[in-house]
């Protein structure tokens, strides 16, 4: 008899909720609400590059660029992303089949965009706006005081992470079809932008 060779299986993109927003915009607290809804999971890769122990080579290589307010590059980003949800894909904390990664912080960029062409589906992109770009300074200064984060404190480096993100992250919208974006207002409550959230998530829920 004569055996054939099976294909190996596809592998299962992970459904995807993007968030963005300029930094200080709430992209944090939003995700953290979102993740507390089952079947929804967030995903920060400012908190994973945190975790990194600071005195190994992939700390090295974060602080090397967090501290002066620049994006990590993207290979080295998008590959600690995929190993850090495959670990929790294998810790059973995490079901491609039926859980949405809400993503924050990722991609920032077109280049990273490409990159996670092949792993993730993103179904929306919830884009946090405002008109004041001021109150969002004072909100990570603030952040840097009561949270001891240092990268958030040089109002230079905050405003040099503001026009990074305007150069490299808004781009990224038009590398997805424009009827997956909805735009929520920043400048509101946290309640109310949680709300304005919601109605964006029910029809995924409901499908």
């Amino acid at each position: 008899m004569t055996r054939t060779n099976a294909m190996p299986a596809s592998p299962v993109k992970y459904r995807a909720i993007l968030l963005f927003g300029a930094p200080g915009s709430g992209k944090g607290t939003q995700g953290k609400m979102i993740g507390c809804i089952p079947g929804f999971l967030h995903s920060s890769t400012g908190d994973i590059f945190r975790s990194l122990d600071k005195q190994s080579e992939m700390g090295q290589i974060f602080l090397r660029y967090s501290t002066r307010g620049e994006l990590v590059p993207d290979e080295f980003t998008v590959k600690l992303w995929k190993q850090h949800m495959q670990n929790l894909v294998a810790a059973g904390k995490f079901n491609p089949a039926t859980d949405i990664v809400v993503m924050d912080g990722i991609p920032r960029n077109v280049r990273q965009a490409e990159l996670l062409s092949d792993t993730i589906d993103v179904v929306k992109i919830i884009c946090l706006e405002t008109s004041n770009l001021d109150q969002f300074v004072q909100r990570l200064k603030l952040r840097a005081t009561k949270e001891n984060r240092p990268d958030d404190a040089d109002e230079q480096v905050i405003r040099n992470r503001m026009a990074v993100y305007k150069r490299e992250t808004q781009p990224v919208l038009d590398f997805y079809p424009a009827d997956r974006v909805a735009r929520v207002e920043a400048d509101q409550t946290i309640v109310r932008v949680l709300g304005d959230v919601v109605k964006v998530l029910v029809p995924l829920t409901d499908r």
